[in-house]
């Protein structure tokens, strides 16, 4: 998987944006960090100079599973270890099961909005 290829498909879930909003950082790592979002609620972020990994959202219940399952499964990279999980590409980890994670990250943050956020999505 490449990041073009990656952008588009987060960019292809209903009611996604994507920003940088890391240009302060000290850390050129972070500032070239883009993340995928659905109003202001992230799902994803990932670098897209190095493109070595993403981090996603996940259910607490299943983060442990996917650890023991996936070598490059780790926890999330500066966020809460506890719901993000770091995923890296191009290892034991398959670009369909990495799309799915995407695509179970995404749904976590539309099941979590109000009827009306959800609504103004369509």
């Amino acid at each position: 998987m490449n990041v073009e290829d990656f952008r588009k498909y987060c960019l292809s879930l209903n009611g996604v944006t994507e920003k940088m909003p890391f240009g302060k950082a000290t850390s050129q790592y972070d500032r070239n960090l883009l993340v995928f979002s659905i109003g202001d609620k992230w799902f994803c972020l990932v670098n897209i100079e190095i493109f070595d990994f993403c981090v996603l959202k996940s259910e607490p219940d299943l983060i442990e599973e996917l650890r023991i399952q996936y070598d490059s499964i780790r926890p999330g990279y500066h966020m809460n270890h506890k719901h993000w999980i770091s995923v890296y590409f191009n290892t034991d980890v398959p670009d369909n099961k990495i799309k799915e994670l995407v695509q179970k990250s995404h749904n976590l943050i539309i099941d979590g909005l109000s009827k009306k956020q959800k609504e103004s999505l369509n």
